[in-house]
């Protein structure tokens, strides 16, 4: 591997571990976000099912207009979206003002995270290809061990408004670092409409792409009300609340990389499979988690399948169907942001009417299904193969 390619490799990371951490801000920020605006925590946590569901509509339909650019200043301009959609979210006055501002920012995360996973792909041959896809993943795991506990630190000590500033500034860092280290002249081929008619009604591919929504919603019918659950159940401290999402983050990293070591050895569908295995475990064991060692322990099957899971997910794809992987990939960034929204939406409306009781099992219906859908998928391919 040549120094170049190496320096695009972790140059791709650091933009989806910005992406992550932006993503991510709201669920980390949500206490202080909450009472700084004025609004109920259920109501402030619909601005993650807000930037979720525009960029899950957002990621095919860019894809298709974006699909001539070359690579390096298509993706730095991205990430200088994102940073200054996150500086002006920083400045507005009350929630009206800042729903659409965070909504329009979230068109960045749109594009680069499966544009990023699209041009990795085609600069990799066939054989690396997975751990590649996988490799640049890991900027979303890095995010959840130190964007999002640093993020909640930060809004639980200084207010939202900081992490809000905070994530501009890396975006703006990455944006610099991508337009120095992409080469000029990477396009990865245009899809023709066939292409696209072909993944739509491919029942296999949509089925994978379907099984990334699902385990998406389960998860963040939860996962987007950890901050007010820590902070109302648990009675846990600013600093507790950032160790827990420290934690949490370090498993998922760990998750991940031994994801990106062992799939191209296990197979993406197998690891799905354990992945989706491990995060229903967690939501099974949930009622368990009321002190917080135990939500600790409770925590660690959840976050080593959690990002593993959405990595697996874009190199079973990319694997499956190379050909088609740009299509591929960017719908499969709209499944998991349009899972995220549901999920973050139910578990919102869930939370208005009975507080956390039924939110881990809803996550758990959410993650049956995705589960067995999984396999029946794995079973077409097979016999496709």
């Amino acid at each position: 591997m040549s120094a170049a390619f190496a320096q695009v490799r972790w140059t791709l990371l650091a933009g989806n571990f910005v992406i992550g951490c932006g993503v991510m801000v709201v669920a980390g920020t949500l206490n202080d976000l909450a009472h700084s605006l004025g609004v109920s925590v259920a109501l402030a946590g619909q601005l993650i099912a807000l930037g979720a569901l525009v960029m899950g509509i957002g990621a095919p339909l860019l894809a298709n207009w974006v699909a001539g650019f070359d690579r390096r200043r298509l993706l730095a301009l991205t990430l200088a979206w994102y940073a200054a959609g996150h500086a002006l979210s920083a400045l507005m006055p009350d929630y009206a003002a800042l729903a659409p501002v965070r909504a329009l920012c979230m068109l960045g995360a749109a594009v680069f995270t499966p544009q990023a996973a699209a041009t990795i792909g085609h600069m990799t041959p066939p054989a690396q290809r997975g751990r590649a896809i996988t490799f640049v993943f890991l900027g979303w795991s890095l995010a959840s061990v130190a964007g999002m506990p640093i993020a909640a630190w930060i809004g639980e000590t200084f207010g939202w408004r900081a992490a809000f500033a905070t994530v501009a500034a890396l975006a703006a860092a990455a944006a610099l670092w991508v337009h120095a280290a992409m080469p000029d002249g990477v396009k990865p081929p245009a899809l023709s409409r066939a292409a696209w008619r072909e993944a739509f009604t491919h029942p296999a591919l949509m089925a994978i792409v379907l099984v990334t929504a699902l385990q998406s919603a389960g998860q963040f019918t939860l996962f987007s009300y950890f901050a007010p659950y820590y902070r109302q159940t648990l009675a846990a401290t600013p600093a507790q609340i950032s160790a827990l999402f420290f934690w949490f983050g370090l498993f998922g990293l760990i998750g991940n990389v031994l994801l990106t070591r062992h799939i191209d050895r296990f197979g993406a569908a197998r690891c799905v499979a354990v992945a989706l295995a491990l995060i229903t475990l967690s939501l099974l064991a949930w009622p368990l988690a009321g002190s917080l060692a135990a939500t600790a322990l409770v925590l660690v099957p959840w976050a080593l399948g959690c990002f593993s899971a959405n990595s697996a997910q874009q190199a079973r794809l990319g694997l499956t169907a190379p050909a088609l992987a740009p299509a591929l990939m960017a719908l499969n960034t709209s499944a998991i942001y349009l899972g995220q929204a549901i999920g973050a939406a139910s578990g919102g409306a869930l939370l208005a009417a009975s507080g956390f009781t039924w939110l881990s099992p809803v996550g758990v219906l959410w993650m049956a299904a995705a589960i067995a859908l999984s396999a029946w998928a794995a079973a077409r391919s097979r016999l496709a193969a």
